[in-house]
């Protein structure tokens, strides 16, 4: 019984959040209807249905506008300031931020998988994803950096490979990353997976 009233709250804690925020719009999409309503009627003699949800759709995407623009802006000056002062927390935070636009952000650098011949005695091969094809800065031409994501885990290891070990494959990159963090336990969407 203790359980069930854990797995009610968890589900309370889940859905409160959608259910306020349809709420809300529920309430004002009704108040803004009904005005409009009222308002056409008395002054043009005329019904648009739909109108009351056309306006609220076009006021959030104004908040969300002016939320990045004018209110998100300032707020991530001065968080960058914060960072530039703070030399250890400027590190770490470049490096957690570089990581993280990898995965998501608009420079995505984990977009070419990989499988790496690891040892070629037992052929032995490693999957992974060549985020530098350059590395001449470090007098190495005939290398790729290649990081290789932890199985169950958010970490990996980047390791400078040559480039005869290395191999591309012809399959998404989100497809290889699920694969690979999952220890191979989520197999392959046949649809996305079409290895060459």
């Amino acid at each position: 019984m203790k359980r069930l009233l854990n797995y009610l709250l968890q589900g309370l804690l889940y859905i409160a959040p959608i259910g306020i925020t349809a709420y809300i719009i529920y309430l004002v999409f009704t108040f803004v209807d009904n005005l409009l309503d009222n308002t056409l009627k008395e002054l043009l003699n005329i019904y648009i249905p739909g109108l009351g949800f056309v306006v609220i759709l076009l006021l959030l995407i104004s908040i969300g506008y002016l939320g990045q623009t004018f209110i998100a802006r300032p707020f991530k000056l001065i968080f960058n300031r914060f960072i530039e002062k703070t030399p250890l927390l400027k590190v770490l935070y470049s490096a957690f931020n570089d990581l993280f636009s990898a995965f998501v952000g608009k420079e995505k650098k984990f977009n070419k998988p990989v499988l790496v011949l690891v040892n070629s005695i037992s052929n032995l091969e490693k999957l992974g994803f060549i985020t530098e094809d350059d590395l001449s800065i470090i007098n190495e031409t005939d290398k790729v950096a290649v990081y290789f994501p932890h199985s169950y885990n958010f970490s990996g290891e980047l390791f400078i490979v040559p480039k005869e070990h290395v191999r591309q494959i012809d399959i998404n990159s989100a497809e290889v990353m699920k694969f690979i963090v999952s220890a191979g336990v989520s197999g392959w969407d046949e649809n996305k997976s079409d290895i060459t």
